[in-house]
């Protein structure tokens, strides 16, 4: 049966292809959403994880209270012990140390005049050990612009905007001014090694990146870290995995709940505020699924209530040579099923060109960033994945049922007289 109903839709183009061509396009739209949110909504938590807080999050309870100002004073301590003991306690994550600090860059001329002055955040890591994972992390290979990375002390990194506000070369020294941690100021002159660019608004703007020694040295921090930063060995962020982790090390310093200096764990979506923003990107395919089946249960409905006008004829004929009012709809739902299924793989096809097409090139969006502090990609891309291949069923075959059991009731609840009638005119 169900093999007629496919030869009378592609022999009658009136009943299949404006049909095929809206159940094409909805879930092309769908697919192409659905990839695009998982997309932007991944990346925002990978750069979130990387750039700012990790995975989870290690810091003392003064410093975390005021996280925003960095206030290196109120750093971790002698964090030799304690980075050994969280290793062991937990190997499945791989630790970074962290230190964050400001300042005042100043570019200066062959006479040593100050020609150029900014403000500057930076940012400490292990970039001249042998531990090569955070140097990794940052994608420091392609993110140099020009240059390269440091190789020796006092070798710094700078953003490709600030390079070029602030017209600094490659190979030029500059003053990094900035205030220890016991407040007295310190000067120190470092040398760009190279320029870097992410595509990442608030990280492109106005960051250095220098060594972690070089920093400790800079800020009478040695020993101290102001972050220890741990990430999983997992394809995407696992908020259940992390809490658990979480609450297991903050239970076990839980004896030092009362010292200011104590350590504190936190996970990324705490730490970040990114909480509310997460639940959103992990209902992200429910919601597209649920909008484009109301939508195209609609315009399909619609759709199928004007196809039913005029086969009211053809209803009536059905009828009359005997064939029960049960059977004539279910036929309709038939041809739904058809039409759904043909209409899907179409969409998906044009859908996953088009996220494809997102997901090598991209969309520059970093003209409308602006001065914007969120960890938000400049570059937006979609990420295809397992799902992206079959959500598109959903909508395409569930939406051109639903259309078709709707209108199809209205022929079914005609007479089989007034049917007939109607064929006769």
């Amino acid at each position: 049966m169900f093999k007629f109903l496919v030869k009378g839709l592609i022999r009658d183009r009136h009943r299949s292809l404006l049909p095929i061509i809206v159940v094409a396009l909805g879930v092309l739209i769908t697919v192409y959403t659905y990839t695009y949110m998982k997309g932007v909504f991944g990346e925002s938590l990978e750069i979130a994880a990387i750039f700012d807080s990790g995975d989870v999050k290690i810091t003392s309870r003064a410093y975390y209270a005021e996280k925003d100002e960095a206030p290196n004073d109120l750093a971790l301590e002698n964090t030799g012990d304690l980075l050994g003991q969280i290793r062991k306690d937990f190997p499945e994550l791989a630790w970074s140390e962290r230190i964050k600090f400001a300042g005042l860059v100043d570019a200066f001329d062959s006479d040593r005049v100050t020609r150029a002055q900014s403000g500057v955040r930076g940012v400490a890591i292990d970039l001249l050990g042998s531990d090569s994972s955070d140097r990794d992390r940052w994608q420091l290979e392609t993110a140099v612009t020009e240059g390269r990375a440091p190789e020796n002390p006092r070798e710094i990194l700078i953003t490709q905007k600030l390079a070029e506000r602030m017209k600094i070369n490659v190979g030029e020294e500059v003053t990094l001014i900035t205030n220890t941690i016991n407040g007295a100021m310190s000067a120190v002159n470092l040398t760009v090694s190279g320029t870097v660019y992410f595509g990442v608004g608030f990280m492109d703007r106005d960051l250095i990146l220098a060594d972690l020694k070089d920093i400790r040295w800079i800020l009478d921090m040695e020993g101290w870290t102001s972050e220890l930063l741990g990430f999983f060995d997992l394809p995407a962020y696992d908020d259940e995995i992390a809490t658990a982790l979480a609450d297991d090390f903050n239970l076990k310093h839980a004896d030092s709940s009362d010292d200011p200096y104590g350590a504190v764990m936190n996970t990324m979506l705490d730490d970040s505020g990114m909480r509310e923003y997460f639940n959103y990107a992990e209902n992200a395919g429910s919601i597209v699924i649920i909008i484009m089946i109301t939508a195209m249960g609609v315009v399909l409905w619609n759709a199928g209530l004007m196809s039913g006008i005029r086969r009211y004829g053809e209803m009536g004929l059905r009828l009359a040579v005997g064939e029960s009012k049960g059977h004539v709809y279910r036929s309709l739902l038939g041809e739904s099923i058809a039409v759904g299924l043909v209409g899907t793989f179409f969409g998906t096809l044009l859908g996953l060109g088009l996220a494809f097409y997102l997901q090598e090139v991209g969309i520059d969006i970093s003209g409308m960033m602006g001065d914007a502090e969120i960890p938000f990609p400049t570059i937006l891309r979609a990420k295809i994945n397992g799902m992206a291949f079959v959500i598109g069923v959903f909508p395409g075959v569930m939406s051109t049922f639903f259309g078709a059991a709707l209108s199809g009731l209205a022929i079914y609840k005609r007479n089989t007289a007034a049917l007939f009638k109607e064929l006769e005119s």
